[in-house]
């Protein structure tokens, strides 16, 4: 019989304006996850009542507290409120993870879905669906691209997640991640379907201060991991298209060139980094498609080995 159990893992902090529809939403789903383990990151508002509410209502719900760190994690801090869950569990006993915010709307059979794909393919180590955001009432893509699982629902088969070692604990870690488990052989990707749609409550960038500090500390994050100069500034033209229109473009930019020229420290995987832009300046030639398709193609005898 195939091993359908999977464990989520949600750091959380102050998350009482949108949490009761993730929380619906994930009761809904067709197929149940074994495990929920939400990290409350010291919030200070009604999330605390809500998960008891919850936890009473469903046996497979289980909230870790942390003290209050008196601002909202992001970045690394993200991570370690993550790790703060995922060493409370054996891995072991999944045959897929999830890191998943608790500001998403999932459609019922969305788990499920990601699992049928996966058992398709063997090769693909991470997936996730696509983040829609709702304006004037309309539901509207956040074009994110095929070739990376998205930050705020990363389901990964516990081998890949195991061979990559885990998630970084530093800016662009859910980038990082992705390029990891390709250069090993794996696939990583995102699939745009009614059942893979998610709406994602609160907009990119926005949680923490405000959406400029968040695409800034995107483009600081795009430096961090190595990103080549020519590609960064190309996915800072195409963001420009999208609200806040032209300055959240320009602010992604201004974290970027602001890390350089302050000679701020980098990722020190200099194969990985090599890895990565190698693939960026392909994509700028012949698109991201083909690169990634390159990419598989080439490195397809290192997940056979």
């Amino acid at each position: 019989m195939t091993d359908r159990s999977y464990v989520l893992i949600s750091p959380c902090r102050n998350e009482a304006d949108y949490m009761r529809r993730t929380l619906d939403s994930v009761v809904a789903q067709s197929l149940t996850p074994s495990l929920w383990v939400i990290v409350d990151d010291g919030s200070t508002d009604e999330t605390p009542q809500i998960l008891a509410e919850y936890t009473a209502q469903h046996d497979w719900i289980r909230v870790v507290q942390k003290p209050d760190r008196g601002h909202r994690a992001v970045g690394p801090g993200v991570i370690e409120a993550f790790y703060a869950g995922y060493d409370t569990i054996d891995p072991g006993d999944y045959a897929y993870s999830c890191k998943m915010d608790l500001d998403l709307d999932l459609p019922p059979r969305y788990f499920e879905t990601l699992i049928k794909k996966m058992e398709g393919d063997p090769r693909i180590g991470t997936s996730s669906g696509k983040p829609y955001m709702r304006v004037n009432g309309a539901l509207v893509s956040e074009r994110r691209g095929d070739e990376m699982s998205a930050g705020m629902t990363k389901f990964y088969r516990r081998d890949c997640f195991e061979a990559i070692g885990g998630y970084v604990r530093e800016v662009m870690w859910d980038a990082i991640d992705c390029h990891k488990a390709r250069a090993l052989g794996w696939i990583a990707v995102s699939w745009d379907e009614p059942d893979l749609r998610f709406e994602h409550l609160r907009p990119m960038g926005s949680s923490q201060t405000s959406i400029y500090t968040g695409r800034r500390r995107h483009g600081f994050g795009q430096y961090f991991m190595g990103s080549d100069p020519l590609f960064y500034l190309a996915t800072c033209v195409f963001r420009m298209a999208e609200p806040p229109y032209v300055l959240g473009g320009l602010a992604m930019a201004q974290g970027y060139f602001g890390a350089w020229a302050r000679g701020e420290r980098q990722l020190d995987d200099p194969e990985l980094v090599a890895f990565i832009r190698a693939y960026q300046r392909r994509a700028l030639r012949v698109g991201k498609a083909k690169a990634v398709a390159e990419i598989e193609a080439e490195r397809a005898a290192l997940f056979s080995a």
